[in-house]
């Protein structure tokens, strides 16, 4: 197995090497198309009295020019394709070396208000697990990538297992994948373009399917005849402003379809590049099989189509070269020619575009999943057990703390138990059910976990733990927080949930707490509900004698040489050892 760090090394070098090549490459393309430059100037110079030399010598240095400019960009896709698969590989060192992610982007605008468990979990933010996992190129990905996250969805998991496992092994083609996809600058986002393909509403006559290449034939040969002296310049002249005649009768339209197919453009001539990228790789797993197959089915591959569709765009767009426009327009019609192709592709295809560019952003999205468990290769893939199974896990930590200082735990609750858990003040308690909860949403995501071992039944999360109060709603913090714990309730009563619960009912003295949080412990267990509550109200600990389902786990801390102490392990029993007094007394916030 390829240690991630070394891969990243040896990627960056290699991509580095090809960078300085194709440098070399640009430096020698500039030299070309200056000389040829050159050239079609001195043709003018030498021989402007002589047309019959003039004309198809500077159509040939022309066509040189467009071919040597065609190159060029082409090298410099390639160059920044390379330029970004060593930013993508110094990105990764970046984080595993240094666990610096502060540069990616934090997907605050995916938070859902009210959502089971986002908010709870540090799901998206500063320092959040989104921020950490994701690699997407496409702010699309991004979105399909927190969709997965929020989806709470406990469906197929081995099926995404499979995807994950398989993309994970697949790192060279993942960051081929990505560096092209990042390569995508547009204006206009893929709905939008969707949007626009399926109201389009066509203007060219159907008989332009042949009328172009008919009237193309005719000014090749009025050009041939000109050559060999058989008409005059007149004719020529005449002939050309008839074809600028036809298309300026509907230049303001094709003006309109040039804006619009123009806005897409980019994100068409990236979107067969990695649709291609899907078509050419075999693949095993039961999903990325399904994603590739489904772009397969027409009568050629969808890349290849996007492909034609990418080509008559720039086809078009060459209108905007004042010279080319004036003279492909007025002898070969080719605004009518190309736009005709647009429209006939757009009427087939229309339906066919939406599916395309969500399997496109998709991809992206599972490529941030497998880039995950690459580089986690210690990880473990849970094992799905049957239903009330419960969780068990082995040395489980939370993968946003660095592995030299993050205490593991081992836990296991069996399906219908609830856990309520004590602690000293920092001692633990709150990160331990992060830690169980974002477990629990990466495992069923199809991710690895991070854990020695894992097993569990399939099951979804809600959580109750960063209540906050809304002077914009007039509600004060406890009634939030009941608010919060009616959703809660009312959740239950049709699925089963994963409940994870932190010092609730905060906003009310510490009898009236103690009693309400009994009670509603009483009725989680009623419901035959899994979960844990944290607490430091030792009164509710009493629940265990009398209902089996309840047991008592705590975080301890340690005074030793007038020094707090804290183990981070859960431990079996009630916590006696709290420390707020000595922490007060210790910051010299109360006296001695």
């Amino acid at each position: 197995m390829t240690e991630p760090i070394h891969f990243y090394e040896q990627q960056k070098s290699e991509y580095s090497q090809k960078s300085k090549q194709i440098g070399g490459k640009l430096v020698l393309s500039s030299v070309l198309r200056l000389l040829v430059f050159l050239g079609i100037c001195f043709s003018f110079y030498f021989f402007f009295s002589n047309t019959k030399i003039l004309i198809p010598l500077v159509i040939g240095l022309i066509a040189l020019f467009i071919f040597l400019i065609s190159r060029h960009s082409d090298l410099k896709k390639e160059k920044a394709r390379i330029i970004e698969l060593i930013n993508l590989n110094i990105l990764e060192l970046k984080i595993l070396k240094d666990r610096d992610f502060s540069q990616q982007p934090q997907g605050n605008e995916f938070e859902v208000a009210h959502h089971d468990f986002s908010g709870d979990i540090d799901l998206f933010g500063k320092k959040s697990f989104f921020q950490y996992i994701n690699r997407t190129a496409l702010f699309e990905g991004q979105k399909r990538l927190a969709k997965i996250f929020l989806s709470n969805d406990i469906s197929h998991i081995q099926k995404k297992q499979e995807a994950i496992q398989e993309l994970k092994a697949k790192a060279r083609w993942r960051q081929e994948y990505t560096a092209t996809a990042k390569l995508v600058k547009t204006e206009t986002t893929s709905a939008g373009i969707v949007s626009w393909i399926r109201n389009y509403k066509k203007f060219v006559p159907s008989f332009m399917k042949w009328f172009p290449a008919v009237f193309s034939l005719l000014s090749i040969a009025v050009i041939l005849a000109y050559y060999f002296e058989q008409i005059g310049e007149m004719q020529v002249i005449l002939w050309l402003f008839v074809g600028l005649s036809i298309t300026g009768y509907y230049f303001k339209k094709v003006n309109a379809l040039s804006e619009g197919v123009s806005k897409a453009q980019d994100t068409f001539n990236q979107y067969h590049q990695l649709l291609a990228f899907l078509e050419n790789e075999d693949f095993e797993s039961e999903l990325m099989k399904e994603l590739s197959t489904s772009i397969k089915s027409e009568s050629k591959k969808a890349s290849q189509i996007i492909k034609e569709f990418s080509k008559a765009i720039d086809s078009l767009d060459q209108r905007n070269n004042f010279l080319f426009g004036f003279l492909a327009n007025g002898f070969f019609l080719w605004d009518l020619r190309y736009a005709y192709r647009l429209e006939q592709w757009i009427a087939r295809y229309q339906h066919a575009v939406e599916n395309w560019f969500n399997i496109v952003e998709l991809t992206d999205a599972y490529n941030s999943l497998g880039n995950f468990a690459f580089n986690h290769p210690h990880y473990t893939f849970p094992k799905i057990e049957k239903e009330n199974f419960g969780i068990s896990a082995v040395k489980l930590g939370h993968p946003l703390l660095a592995p030299t200082k993050r205490i593991d735990n081992d836990f296991k609750i069996d399906g219908k138990e609830f856990f309520i858990i004590t602690g000293a003040n920092m001692a633990g308690k709150s990160t331990f059910l992060r830690t169980v909860a974002l477990q629990i949403m990466m495992a069923n995501t199809g991710l690895p976990v991070c854990a020695e071992s894992c097993r569990y039944s399939p099951i979804k999360l809600i959580t109750s733990m960063r209540t906050s109060d809304s002077l914009g709603d007039e509600e004060s913090y406890f009634f939030s927080e009941l608010k919060r714990l009616k959703f809660i309730v009312d959740k239950i009563e049709s699925e089963e949930y994963f409940i994870i619960l932190d010092e609730i009912l905060k906003g009310t003295n510490s009898t009236d707490k103690a009693i309400g949080s009994r009670k509603f412990v009483q009725r989680l267990v009623e419901t035959n509900s899994t979960g844990i509550i944290a607490t430091h109200d030792l009164s509710l600990c009493e629940i265990s004698t009398e209902l089996s389902q309840v047991k008592n786990y705590y975080f301890d801390a340690e005074i030793v040489d007038d020094e707090l102490h804290f183990d981070y392990h859960l431990k079996d029993g009630i916590c006696r050892n709290m420390n707020a007094s000595f922490l007060l007394r210790k910051m010299k916030i109360v006296a001695e």
